[in-house]
């Protein structure tokens, strides 16, 4: 491969139906960023090349070939290159039960297992991850369920614990959690932050300041990677890409288009062709 060829981005976000509850990405990014974001499952990433540089709540980390991402669901996060050459890495994208299921099988975990850390030195299970892939790809099931329920137990018995309960420390927090449920049942036709906070017995700024303490990022962000997970939901079951658009929110399907790329790393239509895979 020639240094212009290694240079380009590509991206494959799918699923392999042997591998029930997992989504699979593997790509190269070079100008691509992931905007701020939380994901109702797990994020177990292998950095193959290059540096990828996370925006956590707790600070930022730089990943290099060898390193392990470990991201919990809800936690908001972004990522973009931290060399010039970009990033490759390969990421699976466990649920919640998948992780559930693992963690009872090894049985050092009790109720649902959250990471203690957000990046692990550890060579040999990003090697297992990237193997997973390979497997997944050629189509060998007997092999990926064998070394991605290794790489999962082998992260869970290592580097996990109970996962940690969000508690509504102040009346602020309960002002977001109230103003979230509002948005979410709004989605497709939302209030202004004026109006939501008058509805809220709040102040505009006070109820900002809530929404990201508690949230990791200001309403509106939250609002548009809602509506692109909800995407996701309508996408794998069938609806066109178009009608996804619309029920959401999104003003049409370019500006779904838009949205969605920079949040899940390939397009809808990608995105839903690799449903099938």
């Amino acid at each position: 491969m020639g240094e212009e060829e290694g240079r380009k981005e590509w991206a494959r976000h799918w699923q392999y139906a042997e591998l029930p509850g997992l989504d699979l990405l593997r790509a190269r990014y070079v100008r691509h960023t992931f905007p701020r974001h939380a994901h109702d499952g797990y994020v177990i990433a292998a950095v193959t090349g290059g540096i990828e540089q996370i925006g956590l709540p707790g600070g930022t980390l730089r990943a290099g070939p060898g390193s392990v991402v470990l991201i919990n669901p809800e936690v908001p996060h972004s990522a973009r290159a931290g060399v010039p050459e970009g990033w490759a890495y390969a990421t699976l994208y466990p649920s919640r039960a998948l992780i559930t299921e693992v963690a009872a099988e090894i049985g050092t975990l009790r109720g649902t297992p959250g990471f203690t850390t957000d990046m692990v030195t550890d060579p040999q299970t990003s090697q297992v991850i990237t193997e997973v892939h390979r497997a997944a790809e050629a189509g060998n099931a007997l092999a990926a369920g064998t070394l991605l329920r290794g790489a999962v137990a082998r992260m869970l018995s290592r580097h996990a614990g109970p996962l940690p309960v969000r508690t509504v420390r102040r009346a602020g927090a309960a002002d977001a959690e109230r103003a979230r449920a509002v948005l979410a049942g709004r989605m497709s036709d939302p209030p202004s932050l004026e109006q939501l906070a008058a509805e809220l017995g709040t102040s505009p700024f006070a109820l900002l300041r809530a929404f990201r303490e508690r949230y990791g990022m200001p309403p509106h962000t939250w609002l548009t990677d809602a509506r692109v997970r909800q995407a996701r939901r309508l996408l794998d079951a069938g609806t066109p890409p178009a009608e996804a658009a619309v029920a959401v929110g999104f003003t049409d399907q370019p500006h779904l288009n838009r949205h969605f790329t920079r949040i899940v790393g390939v397009p809808p239509g990608a995105y839903r062709r690799g449903r099938a895979g």
